[in-house]
């Protein structure tokens, strides 16, 4: 379950019913679609092949046409982030990179851990910090970044309703 942390003063939201409504009152979608349908190599594998990434989306394609239909998702594909990336570093600079998107960014956490770091409304700084399992959509236009936890690794389900719409405007 996912947890919220402010910047200001390090101080958490943990009960899951807290952190729902703290994000959606920041109109944030979250959900909790678990992992445990999928088999450990499904999940616990850093270098997959075509195949198995299409065998992920296929896992969760209930939950991904349900959530495409209600925000007009026309893709989805898997992002690995692990030391085995090549020039990992270097993306972990960019990506934490303070941008905005056209279109929501939406991630599903299928293994490995996560950041978003994002600006309140108020301009408050808050992270979500994502597990297996979660699911978060940021709105368009909120400044937010992403970085990895001290695991360094995620694998995720991308959800997009453009190419366009996606691309950061730092």
């Amino acid at each position: 379950m996912a947890q919220v942390r402010f910047h200001d003063n390090n101080e958490y939201i943990s009960d899951p019913q807290e952190v729902i409504s703290f994000l959606d009152s920041k109109g944030i979608i979250y959900e909790n679609w678990g992992v445990d349908r999928l088999e450990p190599h499904l999940r616990d594998n850093y270098s997959p092949s075509e195949e198995e990434k299409q065998q992920i989306l296929d896992a969760f394609k209930p939950e991904i046409e349900a959530i495409s239909k209600r925000r007009g998702y026309l893709t989805a594909d898997i992002i690995v982030l692990s030391d085995q990336t090549p020039n990992l570093d270097d993306l972990i600079v960019k990506f934490k990179k303070e941008h905005h998107h056209t279109d929501d960014e939406c991630r599903f956490c299928v293994d490995g851990h996560g950041i978003f770091a994002i600006k309140g409304e108020d301009g408050r700084y808050f992270d979500v910090e994502l597990e297996p399992g979660d699911l978060i959509s940021v709105p368009p236009n909120y400044r937010h970044y992403f970085t990895l936890m001290d695991d360094r690794k995620i694998k995720a389900i991308r959800l997009f309703v453009t190419p366009a719409g996606w691309e950061a405007i730092y």
